[in-house]
């Protein structure tokens, strides 16, 4: 195999001329691994496992186990891609390296969608959040303010969000750690609820066992339990501007199984022992019911608040890698050349304007009312479904990887476990997923508006292809295709 084909594409395709701004290496190891740990911490945790329990009972723990172990698999193809050549900004670059122009264009615009879409979803949650405390504030001025707190914060340097959002990670690890102990020495203590329940580990498999709700039930934890990930990847949208990232990333990655296990799993099984899983409520946050028959009165407002940071957390991460991803598409002519401009701070401004912008969607979507929230499962399934595609992106990347690179791969020092054979089969699981959305309903509907999106974008690409820059991209692309096949 031809290494100088190989190794010097991504280099001139990804590298901007050194007379210009380059995105600055602020990111230190702390900031990557509670940004890590954030992604890994959705909001859905806290608000939709209560209906994950409803739905799957105990076996929810098993839901969380799967789907944390089968990412784990995507995060390490994805670190090993990012590290194979330190001048990728995010997969987006990886992807249109080896999968041609036009993955890279689809990988980019729709992890950007798939963040705007959570990103207003947690705009309007953290205008429902607000009105805890001032419930006759007009719900736009929360969201208004906001997006231009988000904004403000993303603005100064890529250190400021760094900090914003290791800030916003320790709470939400400080309330489950919080939750886990109380929960654990009520157990231990075998307190009684008023109801007269008693706090018991029996209580995970005592009532119809860990799969009281058959396989069925167990199968639609999947749906709403997957939402809880989204954002999991975000550690590979810092690869730009993480310090040493050859050893930040992969601390950060590693201990994604440990973050499963103790953030979700662990909080879950503390959870339903406390309080038997049919007594749980689906429209109502798990945290509050347990901190509340602990007696903690003010338990409504700290996890209010708690959920609030998350919800914030959320959408702070999703202005970052949005624009962040606009950057790296305008850097390659898939975006507006205004958009891959940078501050003297090396910010892209622009482009995190430009996301503002479209968070703004979020005030309308307030002042529209009621609708917001019986969209909101069709909202996040269809973040879901974009986020697998980015996911699946990322494993066919190192699918192709692996078949024109070998050497890249015995030269790599973070090689994924499992190899070829774990990309099969966590596509395969994927596959189970759009599956499981097609057995609820709303899901249902979601899955079948979805495709819309890539639709639009097919329409773009097949006019942005036919620009001489596009033409050029793609005649290289094929050109160095061609040689590695012939050596």
């Amino acid at each position: 195999m031809s290494q100088s084909s190989d190794l010097t594409a991504p280099e001139a395709a990804s590298t901007p001329s050194s007379a210009e701004p380059r995105l600055d290496r602020q990111l230190s190891n702390r900031h990557i691994q509670l940004i890590a740990i954030g992604g890994a911490i959705g909001t859905g945790l806290f608000m939709g496992s209560g209906k994950t329990i409803s739905l799957a009972g105990p076996s929810v723990i098993f839901v969380y186990m799967i789907i944390g172990f089968m990412l784990f698999f995507v995060m390490r193809a994805m670190g090993e891609l990012l590290l194979s050549n330190l001048h990728y900004k995010s997969f987006a670059d990886f992807a249109a390296d080896l999968l041609g122009p036009w993955a890279g264009f689809f990988t980019g615009w729709t992890y950007w969608f798939c963040w705007i879409v959570t990103g207003v979803a947690d705009v309007v949650a953290i205008s429902g959040y607000v009105s805890y405390w001032w419930g006759d504030l007009p719900l736009w001025i929360p969201a208004l303010v906001t997006v231009g707190v988000l904004i403000g914060l993303n603005l100064p340097t890529v250190r400021a969000f760094g900090e914003t959002e290791f800030w916003f990670a320790l709470i939400k690890i400080v309330a489950i750690v919080a939750l886990i102990v109380i929960g654990l020495v009520m157990v231990f203590r075998h307190f009684e609820a008023p109801n007269g329940a008693v706090a018991s580990f029996a209580n995970l498999w005592n009532d119809g066992g860990f799969f009281p709700t058959g396989p069925m039930g167990f199968v639609a934890g999947f749906q709403i339990a997957t939402f809880a990930f989204v954002g999991i990847e975000l550690v590979g949208t810092t690869a730009a501007e993480a310090k040493n990232p050859e050893r930040n990333l992969p601390k950060a990655i590693n201990s994604i199984p440990v973050r499963v296990m103790l953030f979700y799993v662990a909080a879950l099984a503390v959870i339903i022992s406390v309080t038997p899983w049919r007594e749980i409520s689906p429209d109502n946050s798990p945290f509050v019911a347990m901190f509340s028959l602990a007696g903690l009165g003010i338990a409504a407002s700290v996890v209010n608040f708690v959920v609030l940071t998350s919800a914030a957390s959320s959408a702070n991460s999703g202005i970052y890698s949005t624009s962040r991803m606009v950057y790296g598409l305008a850097q390659e002519g898939d975006a507006p050349s205004r958009f891959g401009k940078l501050t003297s701070r090396r910010v892209p401004a622009n482009a995190l304007f430009l996301s503002g912008v479209f968070l703004l969607s979020g005030v309308v979507m307030v002042v529209v009312g009621d609708s917001i929230i019986e969209a909101f499962t069709i909202v996040t399934t269809i973040s879901s479904l974009c986020f697998m595609f980015v996911w699946s992106i990322i494993l066919i990347s190192y699918l192709t990887y692996r078949k024109r690179r070998p050497a890249l791969h015995e030269a790599s020092k973070f090689k994924m476990p499992g190899g070829i054979v774990m990309c099969y089969v966590v596509l395969a699981f994927f596959v189970f997923l759009v599956w499981a959305f097609t057995q609820k309903q709303d899901t249902l509907q979601a899955l079948l508006v979805t495709p819309v999106w890539f639709i639009v974008l097919g329409v773009a690409w097949t006019v942005l292809r036919r620009r001489p820059g596009h033409l050029a991209r793609e005649a290289k692309f094929r050109a160095d295709l061609e040689a590695a096949e012939q050596d």
